[in-house]
């Protein structure tokens, strides 16, 4: 299966949280299947990105990056590339290269979705929650200015809206997997 078929296929199978997300949901399904290049930033009409927001559960806290052209507090992730397999790959692959933490765990199911505009085109970024192993040390990439862990209540200090709302999410679904294996949990999570 394609990166295209893998990501229409995963915006088919997600259950959005609530009608806007829906909206979302139904818009990317249909730019997917109007752009056969709707995956690449060739893609002038805008293109699907991947995220994920590394969340250290044992702690309570999330890492953000203070990205070098954007100059804000994001999550990891950015475009897919022709060797990602899938969309939960590509976002794997975006959060241990900005954040430099190996063995990073993704949630099974994409967290939310955030359609915005940057300097190349509008993002259809799929966004996903990575936990990260016990004791993870993270380690800046060129891309960023900073990167830095986070409290959930130091959160709205730093970072915009869309962060905001990823971060919900992310805490609700990491802290409901502790007691809820299966679709949509990551079962148990270590330190816990």
């Amino acid at each position: 299966m394609s990166l295209h078929g893998d990501a229409s296929r995963v915006l088919r199978g997600w259950a959005a949280p609530d009608g806007a997300q829906e909206e979302l949901r139904l818009a990317y399904a249909a730019h997917l299947s109007a752009h056969p290049d709707g995956m690449w930033r060739s893609c002038a009409a805008g293109h699907v990105t991947a995220s994920a927001l590394v969340v250290d559960p044992a702690d309570g806290r999330v890492l953000l990056t203070f990205h070098r052209k954007l100059r804000a507090w994001l999550q990891t992730g950015g475009h897919c590339e022709p060797t990602d397999a899938t969309l939960a790959g590509a976002a794997l692959r975006e959060a241990t290269e900005e954040s430099g933490i190996e063995g990073l765990r993704l949630l099974p199911e994409p967290v939310g979705l955030d359609r915005h505009r940057t300097p190349c085109a509008v993002h259809l970024d799929v966004q996903y929650a990575a936990l990260a192993p016990a004791g993870a040390r993270a380690v800046r990439s060129e891309e960023s200015l900073d990167l830095r862990w986070f409290r959930y209540d130091e959160l709205p200090g730093v970072a915009d809206d869309s962060v905001l709302r990823l971060a919900t999410r992310a805490r609700a679904l990491v802290e409901g997997s502790e007691t809820r294996p299966g679709p949509g949990g990551a079962g148990p999570l270590p330190g816990r």
